[in-house]
């Protein structure tokens, strides 16, 4: 009985983790994969601080309207003057960036959470394969967002 509530625990766990992951993920990945519909332009990076950076807003699609100031969370390898593509979150000033580099970056926590639930199911379930899969998926995800940005 006790191994099967631990077994239980561990599971809970590692779906929590996972769980988690995704839903750190969403908030920005949502704007990302469904920007159709939405503002879509391009930012020119105006200045940049420790973890936002922000500047000009070009727009792309029909519809859109120019903005003199927006901001970012700032990534890897945002830089003053840099031109990002980006999608203008519903009803504020905030961007965030799209292409394979805005993909990559929204789905970093999801990585990190595959990485920890990966350590979790080898060490605590024994699973080995399993706790593989887990955790390099984590780490290719975590690696192709370092490669993107």
């Amino acid at each position: 009985m006790l191994t099967a509530g631990r077994v239980a625990a561990t599971v809970c766990v590692a779906v929590l983790l996972v769980v988690a992951g995704v839903w750190a993920s969403w908030g920005t990945a949502q704007h990302v994969m469904l920007s159709n519909g939405r503002e879509r332009g391009t930012l020119t990076v105006a200045e940049c601080g420790e973890d936002r950076c922000s500047g000009s807003y070009a727009p792309r699609s029909p519809g859109s309207q120019a903005r003199s100031r927006v901001v970012i969370d700032r990534s890897i390898d945002v830089r003053k003057g840099a031109r990002l593509p980006v999608v203008v979150k519903p009803g504020s000033s905030e961007v965030v960036r799209t292409g394979a580099a805005g993909f990559f970056h929204a789905w970093m926590p999801l990585g990190g959470a595959l990485v920890f639930a990966g350590v979790v199911v080898g060490g605590w379930l024994r699973l080995t394969r399993v706790a593989w899969v887990t955790g390099l998926s984590g780490a290719l995800l975590l690696g192709a967002a370092f490669v993107a940005l």
